[in-house]
């Protein structure tokens, strides 16, 4: 006979905010019960170990009546009884799952297999209610002669209980679907669902299909419609490479199947997942536009998919990485759509930077033109990480590359084999900021480096100077810009002084004559064939960072640059001559104004008036022409 009962305070509270906000995708019903499906299986295999009567083959089922607007979920799996329907359905908190897990744990013996268990029975079954307005559920608890049970509720604070007429082992719900759900009785909406959300459950989810046959008559034929064997979850040795390339055209944003690299990955202890990531040849046109690109790794919690992009999963500047993990210890719970902030993330994160990072490391040192042509796709994301990701800087100054005053142009050199190949003589590791290679091999600032032999970083990503900001060694050598700062050159300190002393009556003068476009002017050993050139102070901006944020329009003062110039240049030599001299007064001016606008041109910068350069040039040309 029928009883009617109430539900739970907490229950009426939890179906009311299941119902109206705690899912923003009603999709989501058929997502919790089949994960409840597919655990009920599991709690059945499980007790098939002991119990081999129980042992069947399993499926969960899912079939549509659109005459009378019902969806039924089906599964052979463990089933209940009367006693634990109350318990596990009526009172929330009280999961069926939770408390078996618990039986588990709570055993002394090791079991030689633990089935893997998904989500909260107690909580998402009322997801059902999101999109039916009445639920009816029929079980019977398998290797038990309990009756089998049916459950009826509209969920609007009461149920019934009854016996019912199954036989068979399992749980049966049928929904009636709300009129404002009817799209869910389309068969292709459901499919779609399980395979966004379920496709690798366990089990084989099956869907009845209607067939047409020879005979122009139909029948039902049933399709298993979930891939079930998740390849992340196989060895690498049982996936071919077609299979490997369909996943990752599946999952990837870069368009196409041709990857460079598989990664799997497989941790267990403190945190134990999964995950099969993959490196991408190319880069995709939008890797550099933040509002339209997709970040982040897809995640699933016991083959149950949570959402595909997964930020907290990975770090940013290893945003060309796809792939999905596949955790055991996240839980899944009423705020299963919205993945909170959880330590195990981070546990993950981590593990999968350094897996990443070292896969790149074998790359580099087995494959050196794939990593070169991988580099040259993506290398501006790994030095982004230079900058955010200190607990991998190390690393990842093994990972990046440059092209150098000595290397062949449009050829890289790692840091390390810079440090290889330094003289004794040579203390640290010079480099130079600027937008084009060969704008910066020609800066005159490389002529002493040049000449002893030294070799030059050359950093022409905008984003180098940047990182320089706090990059400051690598294997205890000191970075230092050839165009910043003081620098010491050996056996050079007492020719500077002299020449200071000698030009001193020069030096006042460019002072006066370049007032405040200057900070100092100075002699220095930097230059051998170039009459002069400009350098920042250390703590300044440089020219190509200033460049930079003007791009970005942003407003910044300019910093003075010092003017060096070369003792033993011929020219420097004449324009001593001039100076004092009323006659030559005027064209002294002159020849100073171009030989500082020339510097600037030499270090990258725009000319405030390039017409009337170009007009002192001609002047001068004219002249020297007659």
């Amino acid at each position: 006979m029928a009883k009617t009962q109430k539900f739970k305070t907490e229950v009426n509270q939890l179906m009311e905010l299941m119902i109206h906000s705690l899912y923003s995708n009603r999709d989501i019903f058929l997502r919790e019960l089949v994960a409840n499906a597919a655990d009920a299986i599991d709690k059945a295999h499980f007790a098939g170990l002991t119990n081999p009567e129980l042992i069947q083959d399993w499926s969960i089922r899912i079939d549509i009546d659109s005459e009378n607007k019902t969806v039924t979920v089906t599964d052979n799996g463990i089933g209940m009884n009367e006693a634990e329907v109350i318990e596990n359905i009526g009172t929330i908190a009280r999961s069926g799952t939770k408390a078996f897990m618990q039986m588990l744990s709570e055993q002394k013996e090791k079991l030689a297999e633990t089935p893997e268990l998904i989500g909260q029975f107690g909580v998402g079954f009322y997801s059902a209610f999101m999109v039916a307005d009445k639920v009816e559920l029929r079980t019977k608890k398998a290797g038990s002669d309990d009756p089998a049970v049916l459950w009826k509720s509209s969920g609007t604070g009461s149920y019934t209980l009854d016996d019912c007429d199954k036989t068979t082992p399992g749980t049966e719900i049928k929904l009636f679907i709300k009129d404002d759900a009817a799209v869910y009785l389309d068969r292709w909406k459901l499919e779609n669902i399980i395979h966004r959300y379920s496709d690798y459950i366990a089990y084989p989810i099956i869907l009845p299909v209607k067939k047409v046959n020879e005979d122009k008559s139909e029948s039902i034929e049933d399709k298993v419609v979930n891939t079930s064997k998740a390849i992340w979850l196989r060895k690498p040795s049982e996936i071919t490479e077609d299979e490997y390339k369909s996943f990752y055209s599946h999952l990837s944003n870069f368009g196409g199947t041709d990857y460079l690299k598989a990664i799997h990955v497989s941790a267990e202890g403190v945190s134990e997942f999964k995950a099969l990531l993959f490196l991408p040849k190319t880069a995709p046109f939008n890797l550099l536009m933040p509002d339209i690109q997709k970040k982040g790794l897809q995640l699933y919690v016991k083959r149950v998919f949570i959402t595909d992009e997964c930020k907290e999963l990975i770090p940013d500047y290893l945003r060309f990485v796809c792939g999905v993990v596949d955790s055991s210890d996240l839980p899944l719970n009423v705020s299963r759509e919205i993945l909170q902030e959880n330590p195990h993330l981070a546990k993950i994160e981590k593990t999968v930077v350094t897996k990443v990072l070292g896969e790149l490391k074998k790359l580099l040192e087995n494959d050196r033109e794939s990593y070169e042509k991988f580099f040259s796709e993506f290398g501006r994301m790994l030095k982004e990480g230079l900058h955010t990701d200190f607990a991998n800087a190390e690393k990842l100054k093994d990972l990046v590359m440059y092209e150098s005053l000595n290397s062949e142009r449009g050829k890289r050199i790692t840091l390390a084999e810079y440090v290889n190949a330094m003289p004794e003589s040579q203390q640290d590791i010079y480099y130079i900021t600027g937008e084009k290679t060969d704008a910066v091999a020609s800066n005159p600032a490389l002529e002493y480096f040049r000449k002893q032999g030294y070799d030059v970083l050359f950093m022409t990503d905008p984003i180098d100077e940047w990182v320089m900001q706090s990059m400051f060694q690598y294997q205890q050598k000191h970075f230092k810009s050839v165009t910043k700062g003081d620098m010491e050159f050996d056996g050079e300190k007492e020719k500077i002084e002299e020449a200071q002393k000698k030009y001193a009556q020069l030096v006042d003068y460019l002072k006066s004559e370049l007032g405040n476009e200057v900070s100092e002017v100075r002699f220095s050993a930097r230059l051998t064939d170039s009459p002069c050139c400009l350098i920042v102070d250390g703590a300044a901006l440089s020219p190509h960072m200033e460049r930079l944020f003007k791009a970005m329009h942003q407003d910044i003062p300019e910093s003075k640059r010092i003017l060096e110039l070369n003792a033993d240049h011929a020219l420097i030599e004449a324009l001593n001559a001039m100076v004092g001299k009323e006659e030559k007064k005027e064209e002294l001016s002159q020849f100073v104004r171009i030989l500082w606008e020339q510097a600037l041109i030499a270090e990258g910068s725009p000319l405030k008036d390039p017409a009337a350069f170009a007009k002192a040039v001609t002047a001068l040309l004219l002249k020297s022409a007659k």
